[in-house]
């Protein structure tokens, strides 16, 4: 009859040391500052910023339209008209105003 051995405390101890060392390797790869969740905020927040560049870049555009259109070169009267009313508070003679 032979009698079972246990087996020798180092090789339990390397099985240990090994499986912690995966575990926190495998937590950083999933949940780390590098890790797979971290990936899915980034792409999510970049669609949002890009969103926010593109309603950003249409509101330039506006912008660039409305000084054009006030600027030395073309005069559009009745933005002017509009822009005189809303700044100076200003009113034609024939004009009531209600409030």
């Amino acid at each position: 009859m032979s009698a079972r051995r246990k087996p020798a405390f180092g090789v339990v101890i390397y099985a240990a040391i090994t499986l912690s060392l995966s575990g926190y390797f495998v937590f950083a790869a999933v949940q780390g500052d590098f890790g797979l969740f971290r990936r899915a905020e980034i792409e999510v927040e970049g669609a949002r910023l890009a969103a926010e560049l593109e309603t950003l870049e249409g509101e330039v555009a506006r912008m660039e339209n409305l000084t054009r259109r006030l600027s030395d070169d073309y005069l559009d009267l009745d933005l002017l008209d509009q822009q005189a009313r809303d700044v100076l508070g200003v009113m034609r003679s024939d004009e009531i105003v209600v409030r």
